[in-house]
């Protein structure tokens, strides 16, 4: 079977859909991403094909955008990237289409790949990383850390709220969702988080039931399969420096602020300080070093890229943006978390996080160094805490999420 999968995002939306794509290679398939270019480096190292929608600048631009993380400003900014990009998806989809018609696995913001199965009749599974990509009155999402009790609020109060964002993720992603359709000579849709986002043959929600469970309102072709954990661990080993400095000491407490966040200087000076306070060891992990403070306390370093699979299981805990590959990694090590959402999906997660027991959230105005080492200290000696992030790992056990997948995707076509 020939299949096309057309990831959108960063590190955390992508590397999802490559884990998936190597799965499906090892069954036989032939498998290629339409991705932007700043993944060819890691896709040509695991031998994945591919094709370029966007440039290594464009990708750049996009992280450097001051509004990107912003609590209601990120998702028009994002929205503008992908009508900006519009024409020139379309084209690779129009000249994929030509050469053998592919069966399209597409994530949440794949806006070509939808508008390419209505207009061109392809195939189409979609696959969602993370439950905000389903409005539902019965288990709302939660949009914003101010209403982290949302779950709990009557039914007319999450009509409202639903309806609210209803109107919102319209306001940003409609404009970027109708240019595609446009270039496809299609005529324009409205709810498209909503409704028009999901596939009307196969969705895939790749988190587990026991973090979000299916709703009355969700698509009926919704089947949920499992947190996916690729973190290219078999393209980028732990460089030997950090593997000696993990195994030296105790536990460290990591900090990561999200693999496209250009902005997370302030994170990483509360965190380095929270380390002094407590007394800890610390690990700042970004790409972006000039982020990190100049002058880091005695036991807190800074790497570039470890993979989550090896360090989580030697952390003492992990805090975190929320995004949900971070979660997901931090869930199957039994890692506490604390979490400080800014947009997108983060607050649903921090959400879901704590009323599984694993995690505290602080939102991002309070995040200072006493604050965040008053809460790491709660997360490191609750027992409470600790069973309960003992109890989550144990739910991975016995489980394929990305066979299962593969599977769903290998029926759809």
């Amino acid at each position: 079977m020939r299949i096309l999968m057309v990831p959108v995002g960063s590190d955390g939306d992508v590397h999802p859909h490559i884990g998936i794509a190597l799965a499906l290679r090892r069954r036989g398939h032939d498998v290629s991403l339409a991705v932007n270019a700043h993944f060819a480096p890691l896709l040509e190292r695991v031998g994945l094909a591919y094709v370029p929608v966007g440039t290594e600048e464009d990708y750049r631009e996009t992280l450097a955008d001051p509004h990107i993380w912003h609590a209601s400003r990120g998702l028009t900014a994002l929205g503008n990237t992908l009508r900006r990009h519009a024409a020139e998806t379309v084209r690779v989809l129009r000249d994929q289409a030509a050469r053998k018609a592919p069966l399209l696995v597409g994530s949440s913001l794949a806006f070509g790949a939808r508008a390419a199965h209505d207009a061109l009749g392809l195939p189409l599974v979609t696959l969602h990383l993370q439950p905000v990509c389903f409005l539902s009155v019965h288990d709302p999402a939660t949009p914003h850390v101010w209403l982290r009790s949302l779950h709990r609020q009557s039914k007319p109060v999450k009509r409202a709220v639903v309806a609210v964002a209803d109107y919102l993720t319209d306001f940003a992603l409609a404009s970027p969702a109708n240019a595609v359709r446009a270039e496809f000579d299609l005529p324009p849709v409205r709810h498209v988080v909503r409704d028009w986002w999901h596939s009307p043959g196969r969705v895939v929600g790749l988190f587990p039931d026991w973090y979000a469970a299916p709703q009355p309102d969700w698509p009926p072709n919704t089947e949920l399969t499992g947190f996916p954990l690729y973190d290219a661990a078999n393209a980028t080993a732990p460089q030997p420096a950090l593997e000696k400095w993990i195994d030296s000491g105790d536990p460290p407490v990591v900090f990561v602020a999200g693999t496209a966040n250009t902005q997370a200087a302030r994170f990483f000076r509360a965190g380095a300080d929270a380390c002094r306070h407590l007394g800890r060891r610390g690990l700042l992990l970004t790409r972006f070093g000039d982020q990190v403070p100049r002058t880091l306390p005695a036991g807190v370093r800074h790497a570039a890229y470890a993979p989550f699979g090896w360090l989580l299981s030697r952390a003492a805990a992990i805090v975190h943006h929320g995004g949900i590959g971070t979660a997901g990694q931090a869930l199957r090590a039994g890692c506490p978390q604390l979490v400080s959402p800014m947009t997108f999906d983060q607050p649903d997660n921090a959400a879901r996080l704590e009323r599984l027991g694993v995690a505290r959230a602080l939102r991002p105005a309070a995040f200072t160094g006493p604050r965040v080492a008053d809460a790491l200290r709660t997360l490191l000696d609750s027992a409470a805490i600790a069973g309960a992030c003992r109890d989550a790992a144990c739910r991975f056990d016995g489980i394929d999420p990305v066979t299962r997948t593969c599977e769903l995707i290998e029926t759809a076509g």
